[in-house]
Parts: C-alpha cells; structure tokens; sequence
C-alpha cells in the first residue's frame, strides 16, 4: 500500500484558515481517505480557536521527549504538536489534513514521503475586515498582519495555492477539491 499524502494546510491569521478547515472536514467526515489531525497545543481548551487537545508545558514537554510527536514547532508564546499517530495513518495509506505553520515546511518534507502545503490566501482588504471583525488587534495590528511578508517555500515541495476571496462555501469547496485531486 502507498504512502498517503500529508496536506499541511497554511496561511495567516485572517484568511479563513479554520473556517475552511472545519467545512472541509464535515465535508469528508465520512471519506475513510480521510484523517484530520487535531493538534496537541499548551493553550487552554476554552481559548477558542481550533478544536485542539490542550495540555500543559510540562505535558508538552514529556510527550515530546517521550517521543510522541511527529513535528512540534512554538509560535506566539505558545506550543504546538502533531501527534506520532499521525505517521502510522500515513504509512497505512491515509490522507491527513493538519493545520501548521510555514516554518516547519523544511523540517516536515524530510519527515514524510509524501507532502503537499496548502496555502490559504486572501486580498489583504479581506483580511483585514476579517481580523478587524474577530475583535482581537487594534488598527496597529491589523496593519502590522497585514505588512508581513510571507518567506519563500522551500524548493522541490508540492504547493497548491487557494485563494479564499469570495463565500465560504466556495472557499471550502475549493479546499475539498484540492484535498481530493490525485497527488504524483
């Protein structure tokens, strides 16, 4: 049996990343191609966000030393974990769909046989409406989001790009089309 596919979907705060995670996986909830990963985060479980596994520091870090994650990475203060099962659903010829961060890109193409990113993007107007109706940033911090520059991906990974400009159910439509296209 073949390898599945890692689809490690990415973008920044604002684009709908969650929103069309959440569509996509009730989209396929019934698809046994299917795996969603659900990642073990030192943030509290009522933080809202994502569906997560919530943990503490000192849980983070013994499931890290124990061996229990396939990639961790730290971002905005906090720990982030894709749990070791993840790599047994891969090489039994599962398809997992995680949410992760760009600079762990590098590090998980050496880890899997096979990966795709899938990048979320948005017209930064719509970000910023969308970050301004979330309540979070102030003006300064919209603006600041919305001025980042985006690195590079690294050579040779397979990308596919979907831009979330129009509803959200285009959006999620785009994502479950690109989650089931056959990958080389």
């Amino acid at each position: 049996m073949a390898a599945g596919t890692l689809f490690l979907v990415v973008g920044p705060s604002g684009v709908g990343k969650d929103t069309l995670l959440d569509g996509a996986r009730a989209r396929l909830k019934d698809d046994a191609r299917f795996l969603f990963a659900r990642r073990v985060i030192t943030r509290a479980a009522d933080a809202g966000g994502e569906d997560h596994e919530a943990v503490t520091s000192e849980e983070f870090a013994r499931r890290k030393v124990a061996g229990g994650f396939l990639l961790t990475w730290s971002a905005h203060g906090l720990d982030y974990g894709l749990p070791m099962a993840l790599s047994e659903a891969l090489e039994q010829g599962r398809n997992v769909v995680a949410n992760g961060s760009r600079a762990t890109i590098a590090e998980l193409a050496k880890l899997v046989p096979h990966l795709t990113v899938v990048e979320i993007t948005a017209p930064p107007e719509a970000v910023a409406a969308r970050l301004r109706a979330r309540g979070r940033e102030d003006e300064a911090q919209v603006a600041e989001r919305i001025s980042r520059t985006v690195p590079a991906m690294p050579d040779g990974v397979d990308v596919i790009r979907i831009v979330n400009d129009v509803d959200v159910a285009t959006g999620i439509g785009r994502l479950v089309a690109a989650l089931s296209e056959p990958r080389s």
